[in-house]
């Protein structure tokens, strides 16, 4: 059987995205979560924990993102022409919240630890960095840019006020809350404080709701926003009802305080099959109805050569944070505290 090269590169672009997703929402909620104890004065419950796991993983988080984005221009030049002018508020917004969280580790490392202001904008900040960047994907569903003379245009006004829009982000931050509790849940549990885990699998349970209500209201709004998307995504159904199986599962193992390994498992699944299922009903288009994958891919020979480059980075990148994990995160010694890790 063929495979068309092009959707090679965009498999390979979408699963680096995801990567993003998963590790991305556990640091940004992990920094919300520890901002809000904070403010509440019960840093002492969630703070040891959420610093152990944010210390040796902030540095790595953005790898998968910028693999994507300068995979996204390599595979197809075009859509810098597309998306170059239209989302230069949205990154904007994006590079400057992401200074912000750099800062809040100079900070810590150099300055007052525990100040709550700084941890006040890096939690801020974890839940409206990948707002802005979801901005993409309601801007990739058609009816917000238009060509002028040519050059494509975005109409900030109609983005403003369409509910896709605040479906998208809504989803954003309640899934950022959702993914990194059911993780440090588990995380808590295996570093054997109870008291830690029992507040993670409350806020846990809390988020599970509006994640999944969030995600339904997308597929809800499409219907009248993008009806082509909508039809296409119905015919994989099925991806999607075994989505809402494994959030069930999920939820199920929280309430039931066992098996959290699992249960986090059981959510990455859930996420996996949305988010490829979401990306393959979005096939061909990259900007709907401008821009699709065909004709907008670089020559054969360049995309052969970016897709063996980035096979052998998640080559890489993979091991690395099996390392990372297997030495640090859930190493016995450093997940309880020991001092010698420090």
């Amino acid at each position: 059987m063929n495979i068309d090269i092009e959707i090679v590169g965009i498999t390979v672009l979408w699963t680096f995205l995801f990567g993003y997703l998963i590790i991305g929402s556990i640091d940004y909620g992990a920094g919300f979560f520890n901002a809000y104890n904070l403010l509440t004065d019960k840093e002492h419950v969630l703070t040891k924990i959420i610093q152990r796991y944010l210390s040796p993983v902030w540095e790595v988080t953005n790898v998968f993102l910028v693999f994507f984005f300068v995979g996204i221009i390599g595979f197809f030049p075009k859509t810098a022409f597309y998306y170059g002018t239209v989302l230069l508020v949205p990154v904007s917004i994006a590079l400057l919240l992401l200074a912000i969280r750099g800062s809040y580790y100079a900070f810590e490392t150099y300055g007052a630890r525990g100040h709550k202001g700084y941890s006040f904008m890096y939690g801020l900040s974890g839940l409206l960095l990948p707002a802005s960047l979801s901005i993409v994907l309601t801007i990739s569903e058609g009816g917000f840019v238009h060509l002028d003379r040519g050059k494509p245009v975005l109409n900030y006004f109609i983005l403003f006020i369409s509910p896709l829009t605040w479906s998208i982000f809504l989803l954003s931050i309640t899934a950022v809350l959702y993914i990194s509790a059911v993780f440090l849940t588990w995380y808590a549990h295996k570093a054997k404080d109870t008291l830690a885990t029992n507040v993670m699998r409350k806020y846990a349970l809390i988020w599970s709701l509006p994640s999944i209500i969030t995600a339904s209201s997308i597929i809800y709004q499409l219907k009248f926003h993008n009806d082509e998307h909508f039809n296409r995504l119905m015919h994989l159904w099925w991806m999607f009802a075994l989505s809402l199986l494994f959030f069930v599962g999920t939820v199920l193992l929280l309430w039931a305080k066992r098996n959290y390994g699992f249960a986090f498992i059981s959510l990455i699944a859930q996420y996996a099959l949305a988010f490829y299922g979401y990306g393959i009903s979005h096939y061909p288009y990259l900007l709907y109805p401008f821009l699709t994958l065909y004709d907008s891919f670089t020559n054969e020979a360049m995309a052969i050569s970016l897709i063996i480059a980035f096979i052998l980075g998640l080559g890489l990148l993979i091991p690395s944070l099996y390392l990372l994990l297997r030495l640090f995160l859930f190493n016995k010694g450093y997940v309880k505290g020991n001092s010698d890790y420090y």
